[in-house]
């Protein structure tokens, strides 16, 4: 019977809908979607409106010629919204080509008040049709990829991949699979370059976004400010401060300063750079000279749902340029939760204020310090010591100075003389404030190269006590306790830091280290798995090759262990089963078992 009744209200692809709704008639049909959205229209109304609008409306023109041009219909627009309806995927791609080709020429022709991008996202499906409107899920999900695109491109769902693949030189980087907002399941989308061959730049994020952690409550993270080259170091600089003042806060957890900077040139969404950082909040903005002052631009969005939740415009003589960071922080700390104790939001950004000269140095030295060679190492301690020479009493140089020393007596196995320096200066930086957690840390890390992991849990305790999104001092908490033989317990703290920094510079330390524990308690596939990982991070970092090697070898893949001691050979001649006899272990078995291991892919002059 309910067939019956179906065939009877099929009529010439007409569908009539639901009971004492037969007046109603709507069209399906097959559709690809193009949903477009200005960059930036939001920022400009709250500057000019007048020129906002004149802007967009100029740029929608374009877009709609160029859309009819190909064969398109403009059917919808909404606020700096536009949807565009063609009969081929084919060439919805070539109409956004086309419009995204002119909309940059006609950028390159304004000024820069009037310059306004659009990232586009693409889809073909099945949809509903009324009057000159389109209705039903793949309309939605074509805005939804929309927002996986980058400022100027455009991204596509996989159907309609599948359609153009073939027909057309674009190239495609595969972001993956996302949940999309109500939507039921789950979308795979793909950014298209404008450029063949360029797709893939980039195309790193998502890849390594996937096997981080998912788990663990919302998070923030704080991009650099946009601005010009001679004021980057100051961007780098007050976006860092703004990160350890929200570290403090012991209810939101902050993405780690080396995650959120890798984002720093990429004209993203929020939606694709909070999916990959796993952060729900985003705060970004813009920093630029202005009459002998600098002026701060801060926006705070709700990535998940492309919200934005504040915007604030700051001006400040450039000698009080360290009062801003107190005053973002603290704004963006009232937005994200009025029950947050004032108190707490006071705390958070109380530690003693550089002076500017000292501030400079110390940023400048940071930006070296993250470049890793070894000219940049000693560039790096040269700014750090001439800030420690200009202002003694100033934490933010001691912290960098402990952390130099630090890094000098890893790569030098455990020297004591650069341990005894870590040590000198963490404890002069907790007396210029004891509710820093970073020099809790240096002290823990320094007692973890000496083979004290008891006593480096206390101090890396206290440390994530002030400061519980502290990744660093979580992944040193986990090689405390792997130092112990606790590799269960030590490998929960290496996913949280993995989860709070994803893109951490160190990032392949980590991952050696869960490779550890995951040796110690004889998850081989898990042990191979953590080690590829870091070694697509860092290729040349011994340790974990010689993991995985060892790991292979416990199960029984021995020609996969034979390549791997090959490349491992190649890479490390002068490597000695003292470098790994070294690793401060309580149970001193644990590195015989290591080196055991290691040795079923074949013989090793030993040291």
């Amino acid at each position: 019977m309910q067939t019956a009744v179906l065939a009877a209200r099929r009529r010439d692809g007409e569908v009539r809908i639901g009971k004492g709704m037969s007046d109603r008639q709507y069209t399906r049909q097959l559709a690809t979607i193009i949903a477009i959205d200005a960059v930036g229209f939001s920022q400009l109304m709250g500057e000019d409106d007048e020129a906002a609008v004149a802007a967009f409306e100029h740029r929608r023109d374009l877009i709609s010629a160029r859309c009819a041009a190909h064969g398109g219909r403009v059917f919808g627009a909404a606020g700096d919204s536009i949807m565009a309806e063609f009969g081929s995927p084919v060439e919805a791609l070539r109409a956004a080509f086309d419009f995204q080709e002119a909309v940059a020429a006609l950028n390159a022709a304004s000024s820069d008040r009037m310059r306004m991008g659009f990232r586009a996202g693409i889809n073909t499906g099945d949809v509903i049709v009324r009057g000159d409107l389109l209705f039903g899920d793949d309309v939605n999900i074509a805005a939804r990829v929309q927002e996986f695109a980058p400022e100027g491109g455009f991204a596509v769902s996989e159907t309609v991949w599948h359609h153009v693949k073939d027909k057309t030189p674009a190239d495609f980087a595969d972001l993956g699979e996302f949940r999309l907002k109500n939507i039921a399941f789950p979308v795979r989308i793909l950014v298209a370059s404008m450029q063949p061959g360029t797709a893939n730049e980039g195309a790193h994020f998502p890849a390594i976004a996937r096997s981080a952690a998912n788990s663990g409550p919302p998070a923030i993270a704080i991009l650099p400010p946009a601005c010009e080259p001679d004021l980057a170091f100051m961007a780098d600089a007050l976006a860092e401060d703004i990160i350890n003042g929200l570290s403090a806060t012991r209810w939101l957890p902050v993405i780690a300063r080396s995650s959120s900077f890798e984002f720093r040139d990429e004209r993203l969404s929020a939606r694709f750079i909070g999916h990959a950082l796993n952060a729900r909040y985003l705060a970004s903005g813009s920093l630029a000279r202005v009459n002998g002052s600098v002026r701060l631009a801060v926006a705070l969005e709700d990535a998940a749902h492309g919200r934005l939740l504040w915007r604030g415009t700051y001006e400040r003589p450039l000698e009080a340029l360290g009062e801003l960071q107190a005053e973002v922080g603290r704004e963006i700390v009232a937005m994200l939760a009025k029950e947050v104790d004032r108190f707490e939001q006071a705390r958070s950004f109380q530690a003693p204020h550089e002076r500017l000269d000292t501030w400079q140095l110390v940023s400048r030295g940071r930006w070296h310090m993250n470049r890793r060679t070894r000219r940049d190492t000693q560039t790096a301690l040269a700014f750090f010591e001439q800030a420690h020479d200009a202002d003694p009493g100033s934490s933010a140089a001691l912290n960098e100075l402990a952390w130099w020393h630090f890094w000098r007596a890893w790569l030098r196995f455990g020297e004591s003389e650069g341990l005894r320096e870590v040590d000198r200066y963490a404890r002069r930086a907790l007396l210029m404030d004891s509710m820093d957690a970073r020099p809790h840390a240096h002290l823990g890390i320094s007692e973890i190269m000496r083979g004290h992991a008891e006593s480096a849990i206390e101090h890396l305790s206290e440390a994530l006590r002030l400061n519980p999104s502290f990744a660093f001092a979580r992944s040193a908490m986990g090689s405390a306790h792997l130092l112990l033989g606790r590799g269960a317990a030590a490998a929960p703290f290496f996913r949280d830091a993995e989860r709070l920094s994803p893109f951490d510079l160190y990032g392949f330390h980590n991952l050696g280290e869960l490779t550890a524990s995951m040796s110690i308690e004889g998850e081989w596939d898990e042990a191979i798995r953590a080690a590829d990982r870091s070694l697509n991070l860092s290729p040349g970092y011994f340790y974990s090759r010689f993991l995985k090697i060892g790991a292979l070898g416990r199960l029984g893949r021995h020609d996969e262990a034979k390549a791997e001691r090959s490349l491992f050979d190649a890479r490390h001649p002068q490597f000695t089963h003292g470098h790994v006899r070294w690793i401060p272990f309580a149970d001193r078995r644990i590195n015989e078992r290591f080196i055991e291991s290691f040795e079923l892919s074949g013989a090793l002059a030993t040291a």
